[in-house]
Order: C-alpha cells, then structure tokens, then sequence
C-alpha cells in the first residue's frame, strides 16, 4: 500500500493545497485537503482495464469554482433544513436560505470550500489520509465548536471507508458525508446500470424535498430496487430524477438510541450497483440510517474531469446520513450531537 503527497494547486492568499494519491495496486483513489474533496476513484473493470468512477475536475480551480460540492465533504448538516430554521434548548437559529426557502449543505460556505488538515495514515492491511478541522461556534449559524474527523481507507479488498468522527462543546445539529457523484462505466448515462436497494421506505417529501416526516412504503412505486433494476427503468415517473432519503435496516424507531452513531456500530448492507459495460459492482455498507439517492439531476453542460461534459443523469450519489431536516422533525431519530459524546459514523464503498 502506497500513499503519495503532491502539491495541487495555491489558493488567492498563497495557502497550498495538496494532493493524496492511496493505491493498493489494483485500485486507486486521490483526494485533497481543500474540501476534503475525493477527486478520483480508479476502479479495473473487464480485462483489467482501469476506469475512473468519480465524477469531478482535473484541477483546484474546478473545484474552487464549482457549486455541486464533487466528491467533498458537506456539512455541518448535509441535505436540507426546511425554512432555513431550527430550535434548540429554547434558543432559535437562524441559517442561510440557499435552496430556495431551506438550507442546504449547511449554507453558503460549505465544508466544500475549506481548507482541511491532512496527514498520511497507514495500518497493516490499509491506508489513506485523515483530514481535521474545527468549525467554530456560529459559523453557518450552528451552535458549538464542533472539532470534525474523516478518514479515507483503502484495503487490499478495494474496499474504501470513510470514517466521519465529531465532537462538540455545546448541542449541535451534526451530519456530515460525502457527495461523491459515481459512474462506474466512466463515461455517459447511468441509466443503464442496476441498482439494488435493501430498503423498503422513502421519506415523504413536500414540493421543495422538505420531509412531512411521513415514511412511504416504496413497494409497487418508481421507488423500488428492492428487486434489481435499471437506475432510468422509471426515472422519468419521478420528475427530473431521484433525489430521495432511503431509509436504511439501521432505522429502528423502537430503539431509543436511534440516531446520531455514538461508537463503531455494526454495519449494514445498504445496497449494490452494477455497471453492464465496464463489469465493475459497487457495494455500500453504512452505519447511518438514512441515504439520499441522488442521479445528479442539474448537472447538465459542465466540463469536468479531462474535458469531459457531463449531462444530467451522467452521474448518481448515495449520500449515507441522518433523516434531513430532522432538527425540525422530533418524530424523526435526533441528529443532535451533545457535549461528553463522540459521533461516528462510517460507510464502505467496496467494489469488484
């Protein structure tokens, strides 16, 4: 296992920004400290042909200049919060209203936009890079100095984990991961993939994706991949594509430790994907109860990585989180992350 450091590019104040490549010999994933960003996840598909499954930019400036957060971090509350509010211990936030009414991503500076600190990490059977900053209390308008860990693994099993580890000095809405945007074909629609689901809801949500807090059976709608199926066999029944909370068999309203991970939980399988041209599978285990399956919708008309043009459906997202919009939902697992506890949340890409 090899772990190379490179410099990436400089930002306007003369900051520098690095580059980590980790490479087990058969696969390969980069990432950098601005944004905490993967920027590329090469995966050997038929005939051992390498295909990059990462949607993305081949330079800092594509990242610095995008606003669809490719492959980074997003917090300090991924998804959206309705009305761009929320209540606390009696105190009232107020946030950035970047999605229309809402917040979304946590607002205008995003995680996406930040400079991280990163350092070379290898084990026995892994390696990668863990990257650290503190978000201090205010900013986006959340409450709490909230010092944030991620971790990016790979093993010899081309297994990719992303270990997400929080702390806070006061009560703080928490839920952070990644927005990757995968292709496992490399290029072109995901349509034709196939996608399988082991969950059997959706959150309802009203006109601007805002839960009711109602959970839908997804049995006979769009919505199943219970059974496999194409990701555009019903696609256009669901408006401009999915973007929707899958609930996950780590849901457990009777358990009422439901919520914000606080130890190294088991895992679940939450789904796979295959890729019928390239042969490559992608797998993904999660300790979290939601996933927002997204199939990069608005991403229409940008060139990303070498020059390549992305269209809509060009890409999908499988963001492992909590239930947005849960500050406001108290039928909904708390997102709530206090003082003397420990977040951690975890989810494994693996691919063959």
């Amino acid at each position: 296992m090899d772990v190379k450091k490179q410099k990436f590019g400089v930002l306007a104040d003369g900051t520098k920004v690095h580059l980590y490549t980790v490479s087990n010999g058969r696969m390969s994933f980069s990432c950098t400290d601005y944004g905490c960003t993967l920027t590329s996840i090469i995966v050997e598909g038929k005939k051992r042909r390498p295909v990059e499954v990462l949607l993305g930019y081949s330079t800092l400036e594509g990242y610095l200049n995008s606003k669809y957060c490719f492959g980074a971090i997003v917090g300090r509350f991924a998804n959206r919060i309705g009305k761009a509010k929320f209540e606390l211990n009696g105190t009232k936030y107020s946030l950035d209203k970047n999605d229309g009414p809402n917040t979304l991503h946590g607002g205008f500076d995003g995680y996406d936009k930040m400079l991280w600190k990163g350092k070379k990490v290898c084990t026995e059977n892994a390696a990668g890079v863990c990257f650290k900053r503190i978000s201090p209390d205010g900013e986006q308008g959340f409450p709490g100095n909230v010092e944030i860990e991620v971790q990016y693994m790979l093993d010899e099993n081309n297994n990719l984990t992303c270990s997400y580890r929080a702390v806070t000095d006061r009560a703080t809405p928490i839920n952070i991961t990644n927005h990757a945007y995968f292709n496992l074909e490399g290029k072109g629609t995901v349509e034709e993939h196939t996608l399988v689901m082991n969950s059997n809801k959706i959150l309802e949500v009203n006109d601007k994706l805002i839960p009711t807090g109602n959970l839908l059976e997804v049995k006979d709608t769009p919505f199943d991949f219970t059974a496999e199926k194409k990701i555009g066999k019903d696609i256009k029944s669901v408006g401009v594509g999915y973007d929707h909370c899958y609930v996950t068999e780590m849901y457990d309203p009777e358990n009422e430790h439901c919520g914000v991970p606080l130890q190294d939980s088991d895992l679940v399988d939450f789904c796979t994907v295959k890729a019928p041209s390239s042969g490559i599978e992608m797998s993904v285990y999660t300790n979290m109860e939601g996933c927002q399956f997204y199939t990069g919708n608005y991403i229409k008309g940008i060139i990303g990585k070498n020059g390549q043009l992305y269209q809509n459906h060009d890409a999908f997202c499988l963001e492992t989180q909590a239930f947005p919009d849960s500050p406001n939902k108290e039928e909904f697992p708390s997102c709530i992350l206090k003082p003397g506890q420990e977040m951690r949340c975890k989810t494994v890409y693996s691919f063959y």
